[in-house]
Formats: C-alpha cells, sequence, structure tokens
C-alpha cells in the first residue's frame, strides 16, 4: 500500500535536495547560450526558489521557531526571502537576450548560496540535533504534501522550462529520465528496470 510517511524524505533532507536543485539548475547557465534556454533556466530556479522558500516559511521556519526561538540566523531568512523575491520579479520582466538578465540571475544566486550556506551550516545541523528523527519525518511530509499542492497548477510550465533549460544537456537528461523513472517506480511500488 503506498504511504506518504514511508516515502518522504526528512524536512532537512528536502531542503537540502532544493538547495541542490537550484545549484545544478544553475550550472546549466552560461551567459553564451541562447536567449529561450537562459530564460527558461532562470525561470525553472525562479519558480524552484519560490515554492522552496513557501515552504520553508509555512513549515520549516515556524518548527524552528518552536525550538529556537529569535535566532538570528531565523530572523534573517525570510527578509532573504523577500529580497529574492524582488529580484526574481525583475528577473522575469527582463528578455532572455537583454545582458541585464544575465546581470540578475547572478545577482539572485549570490543571495542564494550566502542564505544556503547559512541554512546548511547553522539551522540544518541546528534542527537535526533539536527535533528527533520522527519528527523531522513529519515535517518531510508535511512539506511533500504542500509542495504537490504548489507544484500541481503549475506542472505543464515546469515540465516545459526544464525541457527547454536542459535541452543542451545530455547528462542533465539522463538524471532526469533516471531520477522520473525511479521517482515512478517507488510510487508505484515497483523496481526500477535496469538497462
Amino acid at each position: 500500500m503506498f504511504s506518504l510517511n514511508k516515502l518522504s524524505p526528512t524536512i532537512t533532507d528536502m531542503i537540502r535536495f532544493d538547495h541542490s536543485h537550484t545549484l545544478v539548475t544553475f550550472h546549466q547557465y552560461t551567459t553564451t547560450k541562447k536567449p529561450k534556454v537562459k530564460k527558461a533556466l532562470a525561470e525553472t530556479i525562479c519558480t524552484a526558489l519560490e515554492i522552496h522558500a513557501t515552504l520553508e516559511e509555512e513549515i520549516f521556519y515556524p518548527a524552528m521557531r518552536q525550538l529556537e526561538g529569535s535566532d538570528p540566523t531565523m530572523l534573517k531568512s525570510e527578509p532573504e526571502h523577500n529580497e529574492m523575491r524582488r529580484v526574481i520579479a525583475a528577473l522575469r520582466a527582463t528578455d532572455g537576450a537583454d545582458p541585464r538578465h544575465d546581470q540578475l540571475i547572478h545577482e539572485l544566486m549570490r543571495d542564494v548560496m550566502h542564505h544556503v550556506a547559512d541554512e546548511e551550516t547553522v539551522l540544518l545541523p541546528d534542527a537535526e540535533r533539536l527535533m528527533t528523527q520522527e519528527r523531522m519525518s513529519e515535517l518531510g511530509v508535511q512539506m511533500t504534501k504542500r509542495r504537490m499542492q504548489l507544484v500541481t497548477p503549475q506542472a505543464g510550465k515546469i515540465a516545459r522550462d526544464t525541457a527547454v533549460g536542459f535541452s543542451g544537456s545530455t547528462a542533465a537528461m539522463v538524471v532526469g529520465v533516471a531520477g522520473a523513472a525511479f521517482a515512478a517506480s517507488k510510487l508505484l511500488g515497483k523496481k526500477p528496470a535496469h538497462a
């Protein structure tokens, strides 16, 4: 029987995965790519960051506030999300052929890398020290359910942007196909077929 509780990673693992996904996508972005590819990669990053920020603000940060109160890293996290949203809005309003597009994506990723460093060196280790494994798993399930709600209305756009953005990357396509096959096998309760 399908059980989200058994499949969902812990909340800290999910946050780390989101960070990795954003960085992998950014590593596909180069100023020499076609404008439509740059725009699709930027859209993939922006959508992922918006969903990630919402999940942290609705689920992770409230859980951490109960444990740590007004930790300095926690206090600056949401304002950092708001700054990222400002850059995302400017990026979305800029054409992929515009040199400002490249500047904005780099500005956004500098902000993201700083934010990720704080979370991965302070907040996530604190969560793993202060929460039980069961609690982190419960929060992981909550995050998975909420992610499904946020992704579902945008699924077509996300798929299109990912396909266009990663169109020139064989390694990324192989990883994407393998990941999709693995996820489908887990959801359907079957073992993936080996090539």
